[in-house]
This record gives structure tokens, sequence and C-alpha cells, in this order.
């Protein structure tokens, strides 16, 4: 534990947990995405509970290095566990977003989204703790690539679990009271699911190209909700 209190091993602390927040994105706007089904009274928890387990998978990967590194090893014709585990969770994410645009799609006649059916606790949670998995897995797998240390890795996870855990309802709530938004983190996610399946089959896509079409997009959106409030105000004060 002294290498914490070091230079070098504060450097790796702070360039590690900001590396561990930013690939926390995905995951949290896919937690923001499910929970948006459940109950209202029900939603905070689920995202405790989602950002939790986040948190108990990568420790528990860490804890387990030399298991980690043997999945990298072929087992089904070219494929290592590691590549099945992000293709299956690639394939889950495409079919997840895909379900849920078409559900805003087909509801957008309905009017408020308080009307769609209510989806399960446990399916929500279970469906969290699948794609947690899978976040997790590249997660630690750039931890342990960037910083050998499990005392360092694992107090970066616990930052970036506290920096989730306050940024959850607030991302949430802002993604859910604008439909634009959400269309957008939807997309993100189908980007997100297309990268982790090519990089199953061994082509990697950096996910900063990735995050700068997520942050490019929402700049324009961001635009968009600035023109539209000028022209209420204008509708205001003609009337």
């Amino acid at each position: 534990m002294e290498i914490l209190f070091t230079t070098e091993g504060m450097i790796a602390l702070l360039t590690l947990a900001t590396l561990e927040i930013v690939l926390g994105i995905d995951n949290l706007v896919f937690l923001s995405i499910v929970t948006a089904r459940l109950p209202p009274h029900e939603r905070p928890s689920a995202r405790r509970f989602g950002i939790a387990l986040a948190c108990v998978t990568r420790i528990l990967l860490l804890l387990s290095l030399s298991w980690l590194a043997s999945m990298t090893h072929d087992v089904f014709l070219q494929f290592s566990v590691r590549d099945l585990v992000l293709i299956i969770g690639g394939l889950f994410l495409l079919v997840k977003a895909t379900m849920e645009i078409h559900s805003e799609v087909e509801g957008a006649d309905e009017g408020d989204s308080s009307t769609r059916p209510a989806a399960s606790y446990w399916g929500a949670i279970f469906q969290i703790a699948i794609i947690d998995i899978v976040f997790s897995l590249d997660s630690v797998i750039t931890a342990v690539g960037m910083v050998n240390n499990v005392p360092i890795m694992v107090t970066a996870i616990l930052i970036s679990v506290a920096v989730m855990l306050l940024a959850a309802n607030p991302v949430a709530n802002f993604i859910e009271r604008r439909p634009t938004l959400k269309m957008l983190a939807l997309s993100f996610l189908i980007l997100v699911g297309v990268a982790l399946i090519a990089d199953g089959f061994g082509f990697h896509i950096p996910r900063a190209y990735l995050y700068f079409a997520m942050a490019f997009s929402s700049g324009v959106e961001a635009l968009n909700i600035l023109v539209r409030k000028r022209i209420e105000r204008a509708q205001v004060d003609g009337e």
C-alpha cells in the first residue's frame, strides 16, 4: 500500500481513475436506459444496485489476474473466452438498443413515456449484471495493461464507482427528460455494441472515436436545445 503515497503511485492512480471514469460512461448510459422503464420510485435503488454490481465484478476480476490472463487463450476455433464474452455482450447491446429505439418510435404517438409498460426490477438488474461483466472485462484488462499493481487498480475502481454513484441519477434524469438525447444515447450503445463485436473478432476500434462521435452529437443537440428555447421565448414574448 505504500506505493499509493509515492509520486509515481499518485500519478498512476490519477491516470487510471480518470480512465476508469471515462470507460464507465457507456456503463452509465446503459444503466440509465435500462432503469428508465422501471417505476420512478425503483429507479434510484436499481441504479445503485447496478453500480455496486459493476464494482464487485471489477474487483473480483482484479483478484483473479491469473484466470483473467487465461481468458486470452483460444478455446473455440480461434476465439478466446474474452472474445466470446465481447461478441455476446456486443450482440446483447445491439439487440437491447434496437428494441428500445423501436419502442421509442412506436410509442411516439402515445405522448407521455410513463404510459409505456414498466420493466421488472429484477429483470433490469439481470440485464445490468450481464453487461457489467462485459464492461468490467474491458475496463479491467485496460487497467492491468496500464498499472500492474492491485492496490492502485482497486483504489481507482472505487474512485470511479463513487463518481458513477454521484452522476447516475442526474445523468439518467437528464436523458429521460430529453427524448432526442435518449435517442443519441441509444445510438451510442449501438456504436459500443459494434465496437465490442469488432474487438471479439480481432478488429480493435479505439473507444476515443466513439466518445468523440457521442460528444460531437451531444454538442449539436445542445445547440438545438438552445435554439428551441430561444424560439419558444420569442413566441411567448410575441403573444
